[in-house]
């Protein structure tokens, strides 16, 4: 049986973009995971931590046979290949792969929360993912309103860097 899940996507070392794309083929590669829509690339002030560069952020849409462990793993794998280290909490990374959602379970265990723990409360994570799933449901809201009530200036869609995942991607940013 295939679920439908939300991936959110950042990072603000190195080359994120480059780093979303290689990210993206690992997750389209996979045999259990179908790649449905991708968000445009969004560039965001730094959150929580502020004495660090601007993140780009960006949502995925997919399917997939995993269970949510399994898709956790995978999204830490991908991380690790990535270059990413864990070294201060909101600090800055290569990469970051959140699981927003999960077929619209509740999960609380540790090492794993579903759906993301304060989403909507980080218009980072909003805007993106209201352009591919506006109608999913956090908390008893829908996120196109979750995002239209936590507005930030400081969240601006990249049009440049989206073109430039599309092209390294050879696909249209909708799978």
């Amino acid at each position: 049986m295939r679920l439908e899940a939300t991936l959110g996507l950042g990072g603000n070392l190195g080359d994120p973009v480059s780093a979303f794309a290689a990210a993206l083929t690992r997750l389209r590669d996979h045999d259990a995971i179908g790649l449905a829509a991708l968000s445009s690339v969004w560039r965001t002030a730094p959150w929580g931590k502020l004495d660090q560069p601007e993140f780009r952020n960006m949502a995925v849409l997919l399917e997939t046979s995993l269970s949510a462990e399994e898709l956790l793993d995978l999204c830490l794998a991908i991380e690790r290949e990535s270059g990413r280290e864990r070294r201060e909490r909101w600090g800055p990374r290569t990469l970051d792969i959140d699981i927003l959602t999960y077929g619209g379970q509740m999960i609380d265990r540790p090492g794993l929360q579903i759906p993301h723990p304060r989403i909507a409360e980080r218009t980072f994570v909003l805007a993106p993912l209201a352009e591919i799933a506006p109608d999913e449901m956090i908390g008893g809201f829908r996120v196109g309103a979750l995002l239209a009530a936590t507005a930030d200036s400081d969240v601006k869609r990249d049009d440049a860097e989206t073109a430039r995942l599309k092209a390294m991607l050879g696909r249209p940013q909708r799978l």
